[in-house]
């Protein structure tokens, strides 16, 4: 399935996750038009243990997938006390099928989880059907709108908790 895939702790802001970033932008620009997520994120956000930022490199050592998670705690956005969001989750064309948004997705669920976060809330939009079924399928279910772009019709937010 995943041969090869090595899943790399990284800052937010190393020039590989920016590649991707800048991927996951423009996928979000044709998808929805605008200018992508504008949502502000600064590395200090993903820097452990508030945090953490992974990248999956392939057996020829580029990156083909990213995600990252932040603490969150009750604020007039939306969110509760106890929230990790989860940012970032992209895989490259190329590589998609694999299993390893799923992978990414389990890795953060589990370091969020050691890190003391009780709460795995997500945002994403009804232009990624993929996004949503992963997310269904992975135990996420719709939750009260948060973050960012909670005022959106297209906006989709969902939650798991993370129990130990």
């Amino acid at each position: 399935m995943s041969h090869g895939i090595e899943l790399r702790v990284v800052p937010y802001d190393h020039p590989d996750a920016l590649k991707l970033n800048d991927q996951v932008q423009l996928e979000y620009q044709e998808r929805y038009g605008g200018e992508g997520d504008v949502t502000p994120l600064d590395p200090a956000m993903f820097a452990p243990p508030k945090g953490l930022y992974l990248l999956a490199y392939d057996a020829c050592g580029a990156p083909v997938a990213s995600g990252g998670w932040r603490s969150q705690d009750q604020n007039d956005e939306g969110y509760s006390d106890g929230d990790a969001e989860l940012k970032r989750m992209y895989v490259v064309a190329g590589a998609r099928g694999l299993g390893l948004a799923r992978r990414v997705l389990a890795a953060l669920e589990a370091d969020a989880r050691a890190a003391g976060r009780t709460r795995m809330v997500l945002e994403t939009g009804d232009r990624q059907p993929e996004a949503i079924a992963l997310y269904f399928s992975s135990g996420y279910t719709p939750t009260a709108k948060f973050g960012h772009y909670r005022e959106y019709d297209s906006s989709r937010c969902m939650a798991k908790p993370l129990r130990p």
